[in-house]
């Protein structure tokens, strides 16, 4: 069994399309300024039905972090275990990913981290996260 693969949509399809040229890009409504994730129609703090795909800075913090000894799904069970991290952007909204270039036992909560790019297929690369540099 292989592991499930995004599939983007008419709201996502601007976080797909940037994280395949090695950008991350989150919606800010155009009419208050608010960051949002997960990619939606309509702006959580004032409601707007605008918005723009702009350039996230890609730096953020670990907030929380689990790591995987039984996977939910049987394809991911050749992974484990694996960590499951949520990291708070600078911009102040939650992504949910992978640590890598970390080993398990250096994970912890506050860990200053910044966005890499994993190609899975031709049409969806995943944003994951790595230390930044001295952090380890």
């Amino acid at each position: 069994m292989s592991a499930p693969v995004p599939v983007p949509n008419p709201d996502n399809a601007g976080f797909w399309d940037a994280c395949r040229q090695g950008e991350l890009r989150l919606q800010r409504c155009t009419r208050c300024g608010a960051w949002r994730h997960h990619p939606r129609p309509m702006c959580p703090r004032c409601g707007g039905l605008e918005h723009e795909w702009a350039r996230a800075s890609g730096r953020g913090v670990v907030h929380t972090f689990t790591i995987v000894h039984r996977p939910t799904l049987p394809a991911f069970d050749e992974r484990v275990p694996y960590n499951v991290v949520a990291v708070r952007l600078d911009e102040e909204v939650f992504m949910v990913s992978n640590l890598v270039e970390c080993s398990l036992d250096q994970i912890r909560i506050g860990l200053p981290v910044e966005v890499v790019f994993e190609p899975l297929t031709d049409e969806i690369t995943l944003p994951k996260f790595r230390p930044r540099q001295g952090a380890a």
